[in-house]
């Protein structure tokens, strides 16, 4: 809810404090959650607090605290707290909070991790929240609060006696706060919400089908200006010169600001901003700024000099050990046989379809922020120590963005913004990256090259695997989310193992992208593996399962790239993605088709599908229909949501993997300028059929955003080698790869 204390300066008591100053009732929950209501019928609805507010006709507003994306998660944290509180999904109003991760939590779209972290602590507060108000009707009736029931925000008592909760709330504030640890929460067959499918058109859709401005880039503020930066091609450059005074004469333009990473190196080029009462003009005005740039060094990295890096790297030993298990070596050359193959995937842009835009305020020392990021504290922190400002001077408020992927984690478009809103303090500033900006100055998917070998004795057993991957670096270190883990399958469940590693340099920003790290090495592994269990004889399915093995739960290296791996819920989705497309192998029933395999563990969720592909004789390839057995635990809060999201991301990596996305780099910048260099999939690439089932295991729910894209991108490239025999060991698979 938009509290009216700056965000980081929150604690319990503030809280308690700015409610009742406002005139209303708070009821905190371990700093989790407030109530606050008016027994007024009809009145105006009380104080905004933390997550809860109960307004005069007894429906509920719930803030949602996490930034959306498309992902959904603005409805569906909501659903735990409105289940547990026992309300119907009709008397919900959803808001969106501010950011304030003192009092919320983190506040992020990142690692599909927002139901796995906010699952249990919603439950609490609601049921929290529950039991405070049952105890203020039991208080008020004299009755056992034992001998209450409570639906649809009602509490029913003995002898017919029953009262809404906007009736109760003023009460259940006075009421002693439960702890959440031994709170009583609903038994799960008794969930009305959760799992149910209640709320399944997302609260925004009408809006969107209506064009209503909810996204970040319809920001509209009196007296706003609007701001374009140019930004320096080649990353890591800094601005030498620029002429300001001939673009300040031009009609409409307001003034030019000079904006960089400042202490932030890496988060953004040095740039300049241009300030005009039109975005049209301040962007039209970049081409007379007659701005250079110091870049010499930088312009040295091109696709080019980094491929011939690899290869160098190929030709020596790997220069690090990501993980090293027995003797590889010796087992290698003990095995019956060996299989050998390199695989590689490029540079990747986000795209997102709402570019990046950031609007800001500055007035009487403070600042507003409007914007779409995907992790608003990481950007609060960049603001605060460019500009000098404290936190709790600084309010963002978090808009819907137009997609994230990752993209919208970096911000550096709420750095820049920033600086701009500083200049020209009273006047509200609109950023917007044009497209060629949004491709030429993103934070992207890493590049990178893998070198397999593995060893299988007699019996096709695999007994030994060793891998040099080399990727971007700096100072020894991989670049953002280009860092391999240490447990990569099969790597956890081998005696004799190498994952090595060399580093080499380049200027390109990389991060975080949709199922990071994951998008790349499920594509390789899974691929290369494909190849591994060809060379044993039998399928991939049954190569994965002879390769498992026993039930058991092996350890993970820990964070959500690197989870345990639990052998069972491998091979169920294995065994049930099988049993969905009825496999009796790859080959397909015509030529031309072909079927492919993959599986994947990633951010805690494990998927297994297979892809039926049709391959023309021109190279071109339709994919029929995608099969996907999914395990994240159970419930499944939202199951339209989860459906969609594990469809759009089985399009997402289609599209990956067939519509020639690649970045080129030339002169330590990105060539791309638009979409026709970079061309996403359309809706004629897209899987004419996706099926989806969940295993809804008794195992803790895990997020499902992201772990659903990296399976399909090897299963389409083994399909397409079971339809032409043409094994493809790099991404995009392009039609002249194929012929």
């Amino acid at each position: 809810m938009n509290a009216t204390v700056p965000s980081s300066a929150l604690d319990r008591r503030s809280v308690i404090k700015a409610s009742l100053a406002a005139g209303g009732t708070a009821l905190m929950f371990d700093a989790k959650i407030a109530i606050a209501a008016t027994e007024k019928p009809g009145g105006e609805a009380s104080v905004l607090t933390a997550f809860v507010r109960i307004n005069a006709d007894n429906t509920v507003t719930i803030g949602a605290k996490n930034p959306e994306v498309g992902q959904g998660i603005r409805m569906t944290l909501p659903m735990i707290i409105a289940e547990e509180l026992d309300v119907d999904w009709s008397q919900v109003k959803i808001e969106q909070t501010l950011l304030n991760e003192k009092l919320y939590g983190q506040q992020a779209a990142v690692g599909s991790t927002a139901v796995p972290t906010n699952f249990m602590p919603l439950r609490q507060a609601g049921a929290a929240a529950r039991a405070m108000l049952v105890n203020a009707a039991a208080a008020r009736w004299g009755v056992d609060a034992a001998t209450l029931t409570t639906s649809a925000g009602r509490v029913m008592g003995p002898g017919g006696k029953s009262t809404t909760y906007a009736q109760l709330a003023a009460d259940a504030a006075k009421q002693p706060v439960p702890d959440l640890k031994t709170v009583k929460l609903k038994d799960p067959k008794n969930f009305k919400i959760i799992g149910q499918g209640k709320g399944k058109g997302h609260v925004d859709v009408p809006k969107i089908a209506k064009g209503e401005p909810i996204f970040s880039i319809d920001t509209h503020l009196p007296g706003m200006v609007y701001a374009a930066v140019e930004i320096c091609p080649a990353f890591g450059g800094t601005l030498a010169s620029f002429n300001a005074d001939t673009v300040k004469a031009m009609p409409g333009i307001i003034d030019v600001v000079p904006v960089n990473s400042g202490n932030n190196p890496g988060n953004a080029n040095d740039a300049v901003a241009i300030i005009a009462t039109s975005w049209w003009l301040a962007n039209k005005a970049r081409a007379d700024l007659q701005v250079t740039w110091a870049k010499a060094e930088q312009e040295k990295v091109t696709s080019a000099t980094l491929e011939a890096a690899a290869q160098d790297a190929f030709n020596k030993p790997p220069v690090s050990a990501i993980a090293k298990k027995g003797d590889v070596e010796t087992a290698l050359a003990g095995a019956a046989k060996l299989v050998k193959a390199q695989y590689s995937y490029p540079y990747l842009s986000h795209a997102t379809l709402e570019p990046q835009n950031c609007t800001a305020l500055f007035k009487d020392g403070k600042m507003e922020i409007w914007s779409s990021s995907q992790w608003p504290g990481l950007g609060l922190g960049l603001v605060t120590r460019q500009t000098g400002l404290k936190q709790e001077d600084i309010t963002v408020h978090m808009l819907r963005g137009g997609g994230g992927f990752g993209r919208r984690l970096n911000n550096d478009y709420m750095l820049l913004v920033s600086q701009v809103a500083k200049a020209l303090p009273g006047k509200p500033v609109k950023l917007i990256y044009n497209r060629t900006d949004d491709l030429q100055h993103d934070f992207y998917r890493a590049i990178g090259w893998h070198d397999f070998t593995a060893g299988l004795d007699a019996s096709g057993k695999l007994v030994a695997f060793k891998s040099h991957y080399v990727t971007s670096g700096v100072n020894g270190r991989p670049t953002t989310a280009a860092d391999l883990p240490a447990t990569e399958f099969p790597v956890q469940l081998l005696d004799d193992a190498l994952l090595g590693a060399t580093y080499i340099t380049s200027n390109v920003p990389t991060s975080w992208m949709r199922a990071p790290g994951s998008n790349a090495f499920a594509f390789v592994y899974q691929g290369f593996l494909d190849e591994v269990a060809e060379a044993a004889g039998v399928d991939l399915p049954t190569f994965m399962l002879r390769t498992i093995g026993e039930d058991r739960v092996v350890p993970g290296g820990g964070g959500f790239m690197s989870p345990p791996f639990d052998t069972r819920r491998a091979k169920g989705v294995i065994n049930k993605v099988v049993e969905m497309a009825k496999w009796t192998g790859p080959r397909g029933s015509a030529p031309g088709k072909g079927r492919g395999f993959a599986f994947y563990l990633s951010h805690g969720g494990y998927f297994a599908e297979i892809v039926d592909v049709t391959v023309s004789d021109k190279g071109t390839v339709a994919v029929d229909k995608v099969y996907v057995a999914v395990d994240v635990g159970s419930p499944i809060v939202n199951p339209i949501n989860a459906l969609h999201q594990v469809q759009g991301a089985c399009i997402d990596g289609v599209g990956q993997a067939l519509s020639g996305l690649a970045l080129k780099v030339d002169k330590g910048a990105v060539t791309a300028t638009n979409f026709h260099q970079y061309p996403l999939a359309r809706i004629d690439l897209a899987p004419r059929d996706v099926v989806v089932e969940f295993l809804q295991t008794a195992n803790p729910p895990t997020g499902l955003g992201e772990p659903s894209l990296p399976p399909v991108i090897p299963a389409v490239g083994n399909a397409i080698f079971a339809a032409t025999g043409k094994r493809l060991r790099s991404t995009p698979f392009t039609a002249d790869k194929i012929v």
